[in-house]
């Protein structure tokens, strides 16, 4: 039976139904469940394009590595990064140095692809794979519309929130 997760816009009220892709990626959708529920101030992507992410301290005992990365996102995708302090501390990122370095916690980017037409390509660094570990299968077009919201009225106040459905 397929393993399920509910994510959340609270402010706008909004939500879908993930499916994590257990096949695919097992040690991500292990890690991500057993550390069920995850929530934080939402953040628009600035170079992915059309993303929506929260930033959480790593909670793996031990990180999953690479499985079913890619660089190239479709709409639904649900998408597991694990950074170093110093991957998030630069000031074009828009983070101050107390968010991303506070006591030097390696932080994990738990992000939501709603639209076509993104590459995970950083100036700073180059290529950013992330392991693909869930699909919206319930609630895209809702949850897409939010985002794009997001993205013209901006996140402050909102919060993602992940946790496990049914």
């Amino acid at each position: 039976m397929p393993r399920l997760i509910r994510l959340s816009l609270k402010k706008r009220n909004v939500s879908c139904v993930a499916r994590l892709l257990d096949a695919e990626a097992p040690r991500t959708c292990k890690a991500l469940w057993e550390a069920l529920p995850q929530s934080g101030p939402v953040y628009h992507a600035k170079y992915a394009r059309n993303e929506i992410y929260i930033l959480v301290p790593r909670f793996a005992q031990t990180e999953p590595g690479r499985e079913n990365p890619t660089i190239t996102l479709i709409p639904g995708d649900l998408v597991y990064f694990g950074f170093e302090p110093w991957q998030l501390s630069a000031g074009s990122h828009g983070y101050s140095t107390a968010e991303t370095q506070a006591g030097h916690t390696p932080m994990v980017d738990l992000a939501v692809f709603y639209e076509r037409n993104n590459l995970l390509l950083n100036p700073d660094f180059g290529f950013v794979p992330g392991n693909v570990y869930g699909t919206i299968v319930e609630g895209l077009v809702e949850f897409a519309a939010a985002s794009r919201d997001i993205w013209r009225a901006g996140g402050v106040d909102e919060t993602l929130s992940y946790e496990r459905a049914g």
